[in-house]
């Protein structure tokens, strides 16, 4: 009996210690079956941070119980926690999704409809055409007397080509920037306002607001940066405790 319990206590030990030890993993993050290369892989509990190779590869030290996060320019953001079975199982796959493009210009370009029989200029430019034949066979059988018959305005006809070839271009640009409040709601989620900032539910609204009555709060939008929004959060919510 003393032999069984003691077996027990060994087990549970080892199993204390195994998830309180830190180890080595190796993993690989994919895109549709594509290696993903330069991806930040961040233990959230050690802050440590490493960027997968040409082959979406990675290693890192970690333990039971911590918190990935895997951030790339050009896919959402990756999270997941581990446990006891993931760790030493050791071949961790993580599959990113690509982020939707965002249109950052459009260019909008206005062309001349060109009509036939009710376009006044088209028959105009008829009429002129009409004019220089029958101006240069009058030339051939008479005297020149620097005249042109019918008196063709040239500076009319010249406005009339300029025009048709002039575009006019308009030019809407993106001139929104994201707030911060946005982006913290974006880049964090309820757990991590639940769990690690030991937020309640009906604070998590009054707190993004306090975080955004910190001129600081400007320059992280700014930044755009998951870690730096996460710090700030952090340094932040130590001082709306005290309050």
């Amino acid at each position: 009996m003393v032999k069984i319990y003691s077996s027990i206590i060994l087990l549970f030990v080892y199993q204390f210690g195994f998830s309180q030890t830190e180890k080595l993993i190796h993993g690989k993050v994919l895109h549709e079956q594509f290696p993903v290369e330069k991806v930040d892989v961040v233990n959230f509990s050690s802050k440590k941070i490493v960027i997968t190779n040409a082959a979406g590869e990675f290693s890192i030290m970690v333990k039971s119980g911590d918190e990935l996060i895997f951030i790339s320019k050009d896919h959402d953001i990756k999270k997941i926690v581990l446990d006891e079975k993931t760790v030493y199982k050791n071949n961790l796959l993580i599959s990113l999704i690509l982020k939707p493009q965002e249109l950052k210009e459009v260019v909008i370009t206005k062309i001349p409809a060109i009509k036939l029989s009710t376009d006044k200029a088209y028959e105009q430019g008829k009429l002129d055409k009409l004019a220089v034949e029958k101006s240069a066979r009058s030339l051939k059988t008479g005297v020149y007397n620097g005249s042109i018959e019918n008196g063709m305005d040239l500076m009319r006809i010249g406005g009339m080509i300029l025009k048709l070839f002039i575009k006019e271009k308009e030019v809407v640009k993106e001139t929104a920037q994201i707030e911060f409040k946005q982006l913290a709601k974006s880049s964090c989620d309820k757990k991590f306002y639940h769990q690690t900032l030991k937020l309640k539910p009906d604070q998590i609204e009054l707190f993004l607001e306090f975080c955004d009555a910190d001129p600081k709060s400007k320059i992280v939008a700014q930044s755009n940066n998951v870690l730096t929004v996460m710090d700030f959060l952090f340094a932040k919510n130590i001082e709306f405790k005290k309050l």
